[in-house]
């Protein structure tokens, strides 16, 4: 069968079937064989892998990746997409269609059944609208995942790979920095898609660390400590901390442990660095 990134072919499938645009799954199909290319390239995909492809739509990466893997899983949400998956994809026998929400899977079960527990790689053309919880559930709850190589709005790969200080920067930069190293592969042009989504996009690559860059105790405490401190960008991080329901320190507790962080009293979470969250988190802890 010919290609789906050529884009005749896959208005021929959209008309044969009628398939309508959902808005409410934030369907934008890609319909540009380089971009596709540079995404498996990035992915690093060889026939040892098992890939999870989230959103498939008809199948237009789909064909590459079950090319360059060992098997594929997709996991589409609509419906509508599946009897025409089922065509695009009769060549392949190492792809299997999932008809799931996603963010509903229990993807560490799934992990475990299909590819025994050994890390997979995951690689999307993803929606914008649920791109932080599919990304940071994949990485709070610990799938063994070995990369993460996803198409995402221009934005919010800049917020991932930001750095303190920036305007970029934030509780979203700190989590996947934390868990991952992001990379942008490539920027993305809305006319690479059909339909032509209104902002740009962008290809970044997530390789998850063996171990995270900085070490603590309170894990948990440094995400609402990371959470509180964003939440009201504009104040000081002793005010955003104090204002938090999420946590139950004194004013004088919150003053007295960023002194001891060797940090002035007017400084804002924006400025801190992930190591400085994680130092925090352990003196607060204790």
């Amino acid at each position: 069968m010919e290609k789906l990134s050529n884009p005749q072919k896959t208005i021929e499938v959209i008309q044969k079937y009628e398939f309508a645009f959902q808005k409410k799954f934030g369907q934008n199909f890609l319909i540009d064989g380089h971009v596709l290319n540079k995404i498996i390239a990035a992915a690093d995909i060889t026939k040892e892998d098992f890939v999870l492809e989230i959103g498939p739509g008809i199948g237009t990466m789909t064909q590459y990746l079950a090319e360059a893997a060992g098997r594929v899983m997709a996991v589409e949400i609509d419906r509508m997409l599946i009897p025409i998956l089922q065509e695009t994809l009769q060549e392949y026998d190492n792809v299997e269609i999932l008809n799931e929400d996603i963010l509903k899977v229990d993807i560490g079960a799934l992990v475990e059944e299909k590819n025994g527990g050994k890390p997979i790689r995951v690689v999307a053309n993803l929606p914008y609208y649920i791109t932080t919880p599919i990304i940071m559930g994949l990485l709070e709850k610990h799938v063994p995942v070995e990369s993460i190589t996803v198409m995402v709005q221009k934005e919010v790969a800049q917020r991932m790979q930001a750095e303190p200080g920036t305007k970029d920067y934030g509780a979203l930069s700190l989590a996947v920095q934390y868990y991952c190293e992001p990379y942008i592969v490539a920027n993305v042009p809305p006319n690479c898609f059909m339909p032509r989504p209104k902002v740009g996009s962008a290809v970044i690559r997530l390789r998850t660390h063996q171990e995270p860059p900085v070490k603590t105790e309170h894990e948990t405490l440094m995400f609402r400590l990371i959470r509180a401190s964003f939440n009201q960008r504009r104040k000081t991080l002793a005010n955003g901390l104090n204002n938090s329901p999420e946590l139950s320190f004194s004013k004088e507790e919150i003053a007295a442990a960023i002194e001891k962080l060797g940090a002035p009293s007017t400084i804002r979470g924006e400025a801190l660095t992930l190591e400085q969250f994680a130092r925090l988190a352990d003196i607060l802890g204790k």
